[in-house]
């Protein structure tokens, strides 16, 4: 499993007086700082430094490193510092780009610089170089997240190394800061938000004969160790309450389906709890619908929007999150049996609606649909949530950098517009009208479960509405996002964890009391 990097914040002092050099250390021990335009360092770098500060200009010379944002100067055996490495990062900002630095990226972007690395300091002042002084706790929080999140990998499944790099060894990862008592506490619920993300990736990335909905739900259900109430309906419990949408899919499955329901009570004061719901289907063949065999085995990730939510329970319960939240996942896989769902059944939602089944593969909004129900008629939350890898028509439609998002309420839509801007997440809005619902009617039953060719993640998105009633509610299809989308900074896994810090950012930013 993914080893996390070992973080400590201490003083500037601290890194000068124990550097690998004092101890009579050898080894992989690299030194980080950071330069602005044309190398300019912040005071307590300069002063750290200054034994080697010819090397570090003559070596920016040839490599014609001028500190611009996301360079770096990768100098061996400096002379005169006593650190085997100095990694220099640039944060002075590109021609033209007036966003300010994304410290998360930056850690990112440092951890992927020390492979093999042992024990790495870094010397956080990368505002100082502007002549502003140390950066504050948050972005050296900011920084150590970033940090974690980069060092995450999954090879569970390996049991062989292609070479020391691989070898699950944790980082010592000491972060050297102005006040290092306020940076521990910013950590501290961003350690959480980490290990949120670390445990979505887990779920995405797991093989499907591994993590199936009765494993997946267990799982969830870990989360009472964090003070999370969860409740498992199996499929007796499902067929009580009519969720006959989410059942069908199912019933071609040697593996029974399951709803999980997680409920976080942080909020001082009673009161609407907000919820996310989350698509699981953990393999998805297309069902009698079959999908063509090339890359069939990426369907092990159709559960993202699961993971996601669960990830999400994980980071609000560790930190303390002051609000009443509701997380609810629906866990099937949709597999080509003989008692398998076929197009032209029709099934009776939990809402009473009924569904002509076009295609077997449209099986995500009707896992929704019964989930999404069953949220907003018992627990009245004060607005509703959906991730779901639904569509590949999102992805012909965004690529693979945004998130499609639909949404019946523009108040909602603003906030995780800009939720997804402060953490890199980001969402795009597209369009909802009568229009589009007109084009899942039915000659059969209230509705069918696939528009055809054209609008086919804007269909999806309306078909979702029939069941969120007047809930203020968002739908995001991270088909292009949640699984095997492209590296980044942060984030070198097929499973992505995406959505997590999004949703968590949404929730502290506007809903917390």
């Amino acid at each position: 499993m993914p080893v996390s990097p070992a973080i400590e914040f201490v003083s500037f002092a601290d890194v000068a007086a124990t550097g690998p050099a004092a101890r009579g250390e050898e080894g992989a021990s690299p030194l980080v700082v950071f330069a602005g335009e044309n190398l300019a360092f912040g005071a307590q770098t300069q002063r750290l430094i200054a034994p080697t500060a010819p090397a570090i200009e003559r070596a920016a010379r040839a490599a014609k490193f001028k500190g611009k944002a996301g360079s770096a100067l990768d100098i061996l055996a400096p002379h005169g510092l006593g650190w085997d490495r100095l990694i220099v990062l640039g944060v002075a900002p590109k021609k033209d780009d007036s966003d300010p630095v994304d410290f998360a990226n930056l850690g990112g972007q440092a951890m992927g610089k020390l492979s093999g690395a042992a024990r790495v300091a870094v010397l956080f002042e990368p505002q100082g170089t502007a002549g502003n002084g140390a950066a504050d706790a948050g972005a050296a929080a900011d920084f150590a997240l970033g940090a974690a999140l980069r060092a995450y990998k999954f090879d569970l499944y390996r049991t062989k190394k292609k070479d020391d790099s691989d070898k699950d060894t944790a980082v010592a990862l000491a972060i050297a800061v102005a006040d290092p008592a306020a940076a521990r506490a910013a950590h501290g619920p961003r350690a959480g938000l980490a290990d949120g993300v670390a445990l979505a990736r887990n779920l995405v990335n797991e093989p499907p004969n591994v993590l199936y909905p009765e494993e997946f739900a267990n799982r969830a259900k870990e989360l009472e160790k964090l003070g999370v109430s969860v409740e498992i309906l199996d499929r007796r419990a499902m067929a009580d309450l009519g969720m006959g949408a989410l059942l069908g899919v199912g019933q071609g499955s040697a593996r029974e389906s399951r709803v999980v329901i997680m409920r976080w009570n942080g909020a001082t004061a009673p009161g609407e709890p907000v919820a996310f719901v989350g698509k699981g289907v953990c393999f998805d063949s297309g069902g009698i619908s079959i999908k063509p065999a090339a890359s069939m085995e990426d369907m092990k990730g159709d559960m993202a929007g699961a993971a996601c939510v669960v990830g999400l329970m994980h980071a609000l319960a560790a930190r303390k999150a002051r609000v009443n939240a509701i997380g609810a996942i629906g866990l099937v896989e949709n597999m080509p049996d003989g008692g398998a769902q076929r197009p032209g059944d029709i099934v009776r939602s939990m809402s009473g609606q009924t569904i002509e089944i076009i295609n077997t593969d449209a099986e995500g909004r009707l896992v929704l649909a019964d989930v999404l129900w069953y949220v907003q008629d018992k627990y009245k939350p004060k607005f509703m949530v959906d991730l779901a890898t639904l569509t590949g028509a999102i992805m012909i439609a965004l690529g693979q950098e945004y998130a499609g998002l639909f949404s019946n309420n523009d108040e909602l839509s603003e906030r995780l517009n800009k939720a997804g801007q402060a953490t890199g997440e980001k969402v795009w809005r597209m369009p909802l009208a009568p229009a589009y619902d007109k084009m899942i009617d039915s000659k059969f039953a209230d509705m069918k479960n696939t528009g055809g060719r054209y609008g086919g993640s804007i269909t999806a998105a309306q078909f979702l509405q029939r069941y969120v009633e007047k809930t203020p509610w968002a739908h995001l299809d991270i088909a292009g996002t949640g699984m095997g989308s492209p590296s980044s900074d942060v984030n070198q896994s097929w499973g992505s964890g995406w959505g997590v810090r999004l949703l968590d950012r949404l929730v502290k930013d506007f809903y917390e009391g």
